[in-house]
């Protein structure tokens, strides 16, 4: 009789153990390359200060400094330390006080990059998955943890000599 209890604590072992794998497994590690800059001190200050949730997704261990992730799969990816953009033809968006230039080219996924602050922070969002708009309102209370520098102007902001 003493010989099923070491079977029967095995086989529990064994269960416990395969469950432990079988929910680890369900999350993986996002895998990310850092941005050129990620070692800067200010993309620290904002990783520290990410939300555990963005537009209702929750957030994703990566495997690169100054990275970011949310949803499973990954509908939100943030990399700090992008090179900082310079002036655009892109549209420019100004969401709680942080300017960020939206690109649509790759549509359905937005790439939106803060303008005016350095270092400068990248997202990536998929729209069918996430509202580009509460991505940025999620996000803008760790973002702003970076100084603004500068702002997106507009043609109307720009003195041009007259026309002779």
């Amino acid at each position: 009789m003493t010989s099923r209890f070491p079977a029967l604590r095995i086989a529990a072992v064994g269960a416990l153990l395969a469950a432990t794998v079988a929910l680890t497994g369900c999350v993986a590690i996002v895998p990310l390359e850092p941005a050129a800059d990620a070692v800067n001190p200010s993309c620290a200050d904002l990783i520290v200060r990410l939300p555990s949730t963005v537009a209702d997704q929750p957030d994703r261990e990566t495997n690169a400094q100054a990275t970011g992730a949310w949803g499973d799969p990954a509908a939100i990816l943030l990399h700090c330390g992008v090179e900082v953009p310079g002036p655009t033809t892109l549209p420019c968006v100004n969401i709680n006080g942080i300017d960020w230039i939206e690109d649509d080219s790759e549509a359905p996924l937005y790439r939106y990059t803060t303008f005016g602050r350095d270092p400068a922070t990248e997202l990536v969002v998929d729209s069918e998955k996430v509202s580009g708009s509460t991505v940025l309102v999620d996000l803008s209370r760790a973002v702003s943890t970076i100084p603004a520098t500068g702002a997106c102007v507009g043609a109307e902001d720009v003195n041009l000599p007259p026309a002779p």
